[in-house]
C-alpha cells in the first residue's frame, strides 16, 4: 500500500478514534485505557470499534494469550508482533 509522504495509508476498516467513539466502543476503549494503565488506544483496537461486543472478546483474548507470561516474555512477544506490522505495512 503506497501513500504519499505525510498522508496517512488507506484502509478498508473503518477506524474509530478516541474522540468519535461513543456509547459501548468509547466504554471499551475507556475499560482498556483503565487496564493497560496507557492513554492512547493502539489502531489495531480501534479497527473493531464499529463491533464493541468483539472488541471486548479481542481484549481478553490478547490479554489471556498475547500478554501473559509464557515461553516468551510479554516484551519479547510486543517486539515480534511490532516487528510483524512493520513487515505488513500495517497502519495500525
Amino acid at each position: 500500500m503506497s501513500t504519499e509522504p505525510g498522508q496517512k495509508p488507506a484502509t478498508k476498516i473503518r477506524i474509530i478514534e478516541d474522540a468519535e467513539a461513543t456509547g459501548d466502543t468509547a466504554a471499551a476503549y475507556d475499560d482498556w485505557r483503565a487496564g493497560s494503565g496507557r492513554k492512547q488506544v493502539p489502531g489495531i483496537l480501534k479497527c473493531f470499534g464499529a463491533r464493541p461486543d468483539f472488541l471486548r472478546q479481542v481484549i481478553q483474548f490478547s490479554n489471556t494469550v498475547h500478554f501473559s507470561e509464557g515461553h516468551l516474555s510479554r516484551r519479547h512477544k510486543e517486539m515480534i508482533a511490532s516487528y510483524v506490522s512493520y513487515l505488513n505495512h500495517c497502519p495500525y
